[in-house]
């Protein structure tokens, strides 16, 4: 297609160096500058759904171009990941983990837009009950929806996670929390 954007959202050599990156380093997720690596990878993930949304909003690509884009980004960034250290290996898929609901968001935002009428945090406490009832699909359906408010503007207020059991929904409002902060600030994330 000669008309398709020669815009490169990500990369699968830009998510490589970030995984050389904690490969090399000592990680401790208790220490600052580990905690700070794996954010800024996350946030990276995330600032290239927001410049696909960013692209599509612009009409720069149609809805079945930003779909495709956020399927290929996705493919690279939840690709298992295996680290001879296996603790880094957890840490990655905590990342990847988080980042679920952002892409599911992002494609649901293009295809359907903003979904729902509550606030932000009833999806939120409505995930957290369904979590709790191992209903896992519908915990994810509703972190996706506040997902898609947060992308239309709603504002996440990250006090809530705060109240939040650590589990699945915790990591998926992180991913959400890296979302908004992408959206806030869409800001290329230095590798370096």
């Amino acid at each position: 297609m000669s008309d398709e954007p020669a815009e490169t959202f990500y990369s699968e050599e830009r998510w490589q160096n970030w995984l050389t990156r904690v490969e090399e380093e000592e990680l401790d997720p208790e220490n600052e500058d580990s905690a700070r690596l794996l954010i800024n990878l996350q946030d990276d993930a995330a600032i290239a759904v927001v410049k696909v949304l960013t692209a599509f909003d612009d009409d720069r690509i149609d809805e079945e171009l930003a779909v495709s884009k956020l399927g290929e980004i996705r493919e690279i960034v939840l690709a298992q990941v295996e680290f001879e250290d296996e603790e880094k290996t957890i840490l990655i898929d905590g990342v990847q983990t988080s980042l679920v609901p952002v892409f599911y968001a992002a494609e649901e935002f293009i295809i359907a837009g903003e979904s729902g009428d509550a606030p932000v945090d009833e999806y939120i406490a409505a995930a957290a009950d369904a979590e709790a009832s191992e209903e896992l699909d519908a915990a994810l359906s509703y972190i996706v929806q506040a997902g898609t408010l947060i992308i239309a503007g709603e504002e996440l207020d990250m006090s809530i996670a705060e109240e939040l059991e650590y589990g699945l929904v915790a990591e998926w409002v992180n991913g959400l929390d890296s979302l908004q902060s992408a959206l806030s600030d869409p800001e290329v994330v230095e590798e370096d």
